[in-house]
């Protein structure tokens, strides 16, 4: 009866694992991996800029096509919106939820503290903000336009690229973004690895490399673009 709530009703296995903090991070850490995939296929499909505009507005139209004829015109990239909306929210609620959880149980800060964290350690929480806050940034600018430097044409994802890393804003707001997210995925990647019980001691220093290259090649993949834009690479 310990378990009851006040409704006389049993909580839910569901519920009773997202209200612990070990089912929290499980569903960080998942929610966390999916994106990861889709940040490294979008990173490749980026990299299509420097082979010119035809590949790479075949490469728009491809990506609203896959599964045809089965599933319908950008049928398959509504799926694919929707999986990562819903990772995006459950990883910043699990993430805030944390958080406040871990400010509640230290409500006052030690005497003496050290710096025993990893730079990306320290700065998870305000890297995921800045990353949040640059996802809607670039929904507006590159897919539906409505901050895009320039006038945005629909259908030509390679001349909106041009014009968006032809501004000095739009390149250090990305840039900057790219950075907190090779800082986010180095230190989530490891986390992740030990939440879902993949980081034994054997395996640490294995999965800490993993993390770094990852975070390296992510970060490079995604700036070569707007490097490209002000180099004259891609133009």
């Amino acid at each position: 009866m310990a378990l009851a709530t006040r409704t006389g009703r049993r909580p839910s296995r569901t519920h009773a694992v997202w209200q612990s903090t070990v089912g929290k991070k499980a569903v960080m850490a998942v929610s966390g991996l999916i994106m990861l995939l889709y940040l490294v296929a979008h990173m490749i499909g980026n990299l299509k800029v420097f082979f010119g505009p035809t590949e790479f507005n075949e490469y728009g139209h491809w990506i609203r096509t896959v599964g045809k004829p089965f599933m319908h015109y950008e049928w398959t990239l509504w799926i694919i919106r929707v999986v990562l909306v819903v990772a995006v929210v459950a990883h910043a609620t699990a993430a805030y939820q944390l958080s406040r959880r871990d400010i509640k149980a230290r409500p006052t800060r030690y005497v003496h503290t050290r710096r025993r964290a990893s730079y990306a350690t320290r700065t998870m929480r305000w890297g995921g903000v800045i990353l949040g806050l640059f996802i809607v940034w670039h929904i507006l600018d590159l897919t539906t336009g409505h901050v895009h430097a320039g006038g945005f044409q629909e259908g030509h994802p390679y001349q909106n690229v041009v014009d968006s890393f032809s501004t000095w804003y739009g390149n250090v707001i990305y840039i900057v973004a790219m950075l907190a997210l090779g800082l986010h995925v180095r230190h989530g990647f490891w986390s992740a690895a030990q939440t879902l019980g993949a980081g034994a001691r054997g395996r640490s220093r294995v999965f800490k490399a993993a993390a770094n290259v990852l975070a390296l090649l992510l970060t490079a993949g995604f700036v070569a673009v707007p490097v490209g834009v002000m180099t004259g690479l891609v133009s």
